[in-house]
């Protein structure tokens, strides 16, 4: 697992002081929301925007990585890709099918493709644990920062929020482990297997060099370590280079007391698939445009959380319906599960569904962006 990369002794100075936006969490979602802020005015100076995060940028990989291709392309960050496909090949115990996805999705480096985000942003960042709020000061291991726009992008823990977490395995969370052993495959794939997980699914993701194995489970009491070291001996790996974490497996509110929450912290990651990336970058990009215009003044901090929480509530009709292929999956008997499975291996049946898939959170949003852009010079955060 990755170290946390505390600053220490001389460089360990407190934090203090005011910004105009706050983003806490530097992964997919808070790079998102920092990205679309670039340039922003505050009246006749730039809006100084400070995202923190207990791990420095790109640190901590915690997914399969893979998203859309044309996600990645139009927030260019091409570079970032380590491998394509066009074909999702699918195993249950009495069948394997391919099914043609349609468009194509890839795998890619974590720590690149942050890199490639975070150098679109002019956000300035400070390594903090944080540990809540009060009002719109945030408390961190570093000292107090305020700001009247705040962001919680710290995943599903929902650090910001007004009322306590529920904790799994109560809460609405499923959970993946995975490895990465060395190796290369062609192909993408999945197992629908109650001999590896009772209710969920395993996968292998190749990404060049490597090939990203792992099992999720849509109930949280239902453990998968053993499965997902018996599916990688199976494919012929050892198991090494474990990284694990838990799923959000259905939406919340996506502002609350004044706050705007982005990715798991909202329950952004689609039901059924667990596919969060895209996700995180849809709804990082949508509430960074709501930030962008209430520091241009353009919109006020109340109109901007409730178009916010409509974008996203918007939403909740899709994500509920994969939340019920989700409890569907893995009640409907073997049989019928198989020949559903060689129904959609059908290419205009699969390609139709697939597009309404991608359409949950469509590569045009990501488009309609400014393109990419220099970084600002650093600033050094001020000290208290």
């Amino acid at each position: 697992m990755p170290t946390r990369r505390t600053k220490r002794g001389a460089e360990r100075t407190p934090l203090g002081g005011d910004c105009d936006v706050l983003v806490c969490g530097a992964s997919f979602a808070g790079l998102a929301v920092a990205r679309e802020l670039a340039g922003a005015q505050a009246g006749s100076r730039p809006a100084r925007v400070l995202v923190l995060d207990r791990y420095e940028v790109g640190e901590r990989q915690t997914s399969a990585c893979a998203a859309p291709t044309d996600w990645l392309r139009n927030l260019g960050l091409e570079e970032s890709v380590l491998q394509t496909f066009d074909s999702l090949l699918v195993h249950t115990p009495g069948t394997s099918v391919r099914w043609p996805i349609g468009w194509t999705f890839s795998t890619f480096d974590y720590r690149r493709l942050c890199e490639l985000l975070w150098a679109q942003s002019a956000a300035e960042f400070e390594t903090a644990k944080v540990d809540g709020r009060t009002g719109t000061t945030i408390h961190t291991d570093r000292g107090d920062v305020s700001a009247p726009l705040l962001v919680d992008a710290l995943g599903w823990r929902r650090v910001l929020g007004v009322e306590d977490n529920v904790q799994p395995p109560e809460a609405l969370l499923s959970r993946g482990l995975e490895v990465h052993p060395a190796g290369r495959s062609e192909d993408l794939e999945l197992w629908i297997h109650k001999g590896y997980v009772r209710a969920g699914y395993g996968w292998s993701f190749p990404a060049r060099d490597e090939v990203r194995i792992g099992v999720g489970s849509f109930d949280p009491r239902d453990h998968v370590k053993d499965p997902t070291v018996r599916l990688t001996e199976d494919l012929g790996n050892e198991p090494l280079g474990y990284q694990g974490n838990w799923i959000p497996h259905a939406l919340r509110p996506a502002t609350e007391d004044g706050v705007f929450f982005v990715g798991d912290s909202a329950g952004h990651c689609l039901p059924t698939t667990a596919e969060g990336i895209r996700t995180a970058l849809y709804f990082g990009l949508a509430c960074g445009r709501e930030l962008r215009a209430v520091i241009e003044g353009r919109r006020t901090h109340v109109e901007a959380l409730e178009r916010y929480a409509a974008f996203s509530h918007a939403h909740a009709w899709k994500f509920n319906a994969l939340l019920g292929v989700q409890w569907l999956v893995p009640r409907v008997p073997p049989r019928a599960l198989h020949a559903f499975i060689r129904l959609v291996a059908v290419r205009p049946l699969t390609r139709w569904i697939f597009r309404k898939y991608l359409n949950i959170a469509p590569p045009s949003y990501a488009a309609a962006s400014p393109g990419p852009r220099e970084r600002a010079p650093e600033r050094a955060v001020q000290a208290a």
